[in-house]
């Protein structure tokens, strides 16, 4: 019998979970702007609140940050694009020399193979390319209307989090009074500590990576490895996914050292890589880290692990902060939940361990209702 109960609990709670999650898929495009604006409120928010304290106006202070957030992104994109866009053929030339330095390698000991097994293999996925043609002729159409998505994401983004940071701090008073006494000091509290965790996160998460980008970046360009300032922003940006962020951006900067500047160069890269890694993973992360997410290593990689298999890339970034709201959540539930057990004990332990059994003062000792409910 008592397996058979958590096995209908078991049930419940995968029902529930599935239903929550269809809600999360058809409510995505709203979600979307609201967790990412969340995100960018709390980058912008001290700034923010720095200048409203001068007396600043909140919605002068709001526009200023964000304009000069919004300048900043789009300063990176244009550092970004005109690199890529000017140093691409050469890197293509390369790429295609190192192909053909490898297919001669394949050719000769230990490998031998021979030339008509290099172009049945090459043969082979030029066919596979052209039966799915049709499938990426409708995913280029597709990407237009995914481009125009991305255009009104980003626009909502900007206007949520202009008013989130203006109108923050009147958001849970005003949550509170509707809320109801009990439930809304309950909802502050756990809102209050989520806002404080993810502003911890995103902070220290963004010194981090800013730390890994400029030692790395400094190493690629002494080295001469082409698009060194584009692979310090990938870095700088790949900090904020745990784990996954940084094996992709330094497998990319070795393979473009490798293409371009050759073996050694790439087992330099490699070498500066995993030694700033190394510091940041064994000296910032435990000492930064720990005082804003509190959750082990095994917790944040499944979570990445599950939003970048649920939500792709967005997924990723968004897992380990959703990570750690829900474990202030838990935090505070099972705070509410010890608190509870002490104070209903029995009335004898509750009188020797003196916790008030009328914190509110609503009972008196002159009251005749309250001496009725004593006897």
């Amino acid at each position: 019998m008592a397996l058979a109960k958590w096995s209908l609990v078991l049930v419940a709670i995968a029902a529930g979970a599935v239903v929550l999650g269809w809600i999360v898929a058809e409510l995505w495009v709203i979600l979307l702007p609201v967790l990412l604006a969340v995100v960018v409120s709390t980058v912008l928010w001290p700034t923010t609140r720095m200048m409203t304290k001068r007396g600043v106006p909140p919605a002068l202070a709001a526009a200023a940050t964000l304009l000069f957030f919004v300048a900043i992104v789009a300063g990176v994109v244009a550092l970004i694009v005109p690199a890529v866009v000017d140093q691409v053929p050469e890197l293509t030339d390369k790429a295609t020399d190192g192909i053909n330095q490898v297919q001669d390698w394949v050719q000769g000991p230990p490998v031998n193979l021979q030339e008509e097994q290099i172009e049945g293999f090459v043969d082979t996925i030029v066919a596979k390319i052209q039966e799915s043609g049709s499938a990426i002729a409708s995913g280029v159409f597709s990407g237009v209307s995914t481009a125009s998505s991305l255009i009104i994401t980003a626009l909502l983004v900007v206007v949520l989090s202009f008013f989130f940071i203006k109108d923050g701090p009147r958001f849970l008073p005003w949550l509170h009074s509707i809320s109801g006494g009990r439930a809304g000091r309950h909802i502050e509290a756990v809102l209050t500590r989520m806002w404080d965790t993810l502003g911890g996160f995103i902070r220290t998460q963004a010194l981090v990576s800013l730390i890994d980008a400029v030692f790395i970046g400094a190493g690629l360009l002494i080295l001469g490895v082409p698009l060194a300032p584009v692979l310090a922003i990938i870095t700088f940006f790949g900090g904020f996914i745990p784990f996954v962020g940084a094996f992709v951006a330094g497998a990319l900067a070795v393979l473009i050292a490798l293409v371009a500047n050759g073996f050694t160069t790439a087992l330099i890269v490699l070498g500066i890589i995993i030694a700033v890694q190394q510091i940041e993973g064994n000296v910032l992360q435990p000492v930064l880290q720990s005082r804003s997410m509190k959750l082990h290593a095994v917790v944040v990689l499944l979570a990445v692990t599950a939003g970048g298999s649920l939500f792709g890339i967005v997924g990723a970034f968004l897992a380990v902060p959703t990570a750690a709201v829900a474990a202030v959540l838990l935090r505070y539930i099972n705070e509410q939940i010890d608190a509870r057990a002490v104070d209903g004990v029995s009335p004898e332990a509750a009188q020797e361990t003196g916790p008030d059994p009328d914190p509110d003062g609503l009972m008196k000792d002159d009251d005749p209702s309250a001496k009725r409910t004593e006897d």
